[in-house]
C-alpha cells in the first residue's frame, strides 16, 4: 500500500471542501481499502465521511423511497419500508457479499464499486481501467464470468453491485452534492458504459459526494424480487441476476420494470422484456415469450456464450416467482 493523507470531515462543507482538493470519499472501505492494498488505487488523501448525516431511509412526499448514501446495506435491507414497499432492493442486498461486510458497506460505496474483472485487479495485466491505453486482457483471455452486453473493445468487465440493478429496474435517482450545488442523475446515466474510455465509470464530477438514492413511487400493488445464479450459494458474484417489478391490476400486466446483472458492463435494463409483459395477462407462455428478448444485442465471448440462454432462464423464472404463476 502506498502512503496517503487521512483526515474526517466533520460537516458536510468539510467534505466538500477536501473533496475538491482531490480528496477520495470513505465510509464503510470495503472497496476502496482492497484496491489500495493491492495497489490498484492509489489515492493520495482519504476522507472519512461515515459521521455525515446521511444516513436515514425515508419515504417521500410521493410515496417513493430516500435511502441516505451511509446506509449500511445490512441497515437498508431490514428496513421495514424497503422490505414493505420494495422488497427487490432487500432481496439483493440479502444476496451480497457476506453479513460482515453488509455491516460495513454503505449504499453510495456500494454504487460507486469497482470490477472484480480479475485482470483489473492485476496490475501486471493490460487493463483500460487502471491504465487507459494499455489494453485489454479479458477480451481474449479467462473471460467466464465477463460481460456480453453494453462491452466495447476497450473493455468487457461486468459491473459487480446487486442493489445496482434492483435501482436500474426501479428507475432510481441519484442525488449529489458539489461544489456547484445539488444534482439529480437518472440511474440510468450515472454508471457509464465503458465505450473508448472505460476508466470513466459513474458520471460523478470531481468533489461531488452522492448523497442518497430515490426510488421513485410505482403503482400498487407492486410485487418485486431478486434472482441470482451464481457458482456457489453464497459470498459470490452473479453469473447472471434478475430483478423485476409487476404491477397487475385486474388481471392484466400494467407496469414492468426488469433489469439484468452479471452479464452487463452496468446494470442492464430489459427494455424490450418490459414491452412483451406490459398489457398481457400473466402466463407460463408469456413468462416464456417475454424472456426470449433478454439477451438482445448480446455479444458473446469465447468463455460465456452460455450466459445467453443463462440470462434467459434467470428473466423466466423470476418472472414466474414474482408473477405468481407456475
Amino acid at each position: 500500500m502506498y502512503p496517503f493523507a487521512f483526515t474526517k470531515a466533520s460537516d458536510t462543507h468539510a467534505a466538500l471542501d477536501a473533496g475538491r482538493r482531490g480528496g477520495r470519499y470513505i465510509a464503510g472501505g470495503t472497496t476502496l481499502v482492497d484496491l489500495m492494498r493491492e495497489t490498484v488505487e492509489r489515492p493520495e488523501t482519504l476522507v472519512d465521511i461515515s459521521g455525515l448525516p446521511l444516513d436515514e431511509i425515508t419515504v417521500t412526499e410521493r410515496g417513493g423511497l430516500r435511502i441516505g448514501a451511509l446506509v449500511t446495506m445490512s441497515e437498508a435491507a431490514a428496513d421495514r419500508k424497503v422490505r414493505t414497499l420494495y422488497p427487490v432492493i432487500s432481496e439483493s442486498l440479502e444476496l451480497s457479499a457476506s453479513a460482515q461486510l453488509r455491516n460495513m458497506a454503505t449504499i453510495g460505496g456500494n454504487i460507486m464499486q469497482r470490477t472484480r474483472c480479475t485482470y483489473f485487479r492485476d496490475v501486471t495485466a493490460d487493463c483500460n481501467k487502471r491504465e487507459p491505453g494499455s489494453g485489454c486482457a479479458a477480451v481474449h483471455g479467462h473471460n467466464r464470468s465477463h460481460a456480453i452486453l453494453g462491452t466495447s473493445d476497450a473493455c468487457v468487465a461486468t459491473h459487480p453491485s446487486d442493489v445496482a440493478v434492483a435501482f436500474a429496474a426501479l428507475e432510481a435517482t441519484v442525488n449529489l452534492l458539489g461544489p456547484d450545488g445539488e444534482r439529480r442523475i437518472p440511474f440510468a446515466g450515472f454508471l457509464l458504459r465503458p465505450g473508448r474510455a472505460p476508466h470513466h465509470e459513474q458520471a460523478v464530477r470531481k468533489g461531488e459526494l452522492i448523497t442518497s438514492v430515490e426510488i421513485p413511487a410505482h403503482p400498487r400493488p407492486l410485487k418485486s424480487g431478486y434472482l441470482k445464479v451464481r457458482d456457489r450459494q453464497s459470498y459470490e458474484f452473479a453469473l447472471t441476476s434478475a430483478a423485476i417489478a409487476l404491477h397487475v391490476r385486474g388481471g392484466v400486466i400494467r407496469e414492468a420494470r426488469v433489469a439484468a446483472g452479471g452479464v452487463g458492463t452496468v446494470p442492464w435494463k430489459l427494455p424490450a422484456v418490459e414491452r412483451h409483459l406490459v398489457g398481457e395477462r400473466p402466463s407460463p407462455a408469456l413468462w416464456a415469450a417475454a424472456a426470449e428478448q433478454a439477451a438482445d444485442g448480446a455479444r458473446p465471448l469465447q468463455y460465456n456464450r452460455f450466459k445467453i440462454e443463462l440470462l434467459k432462464r434467470t428473466v423466466e423464472r423470476q418472472l414466474r416467482i414474482v408473477g405468481g404463476t407456475k
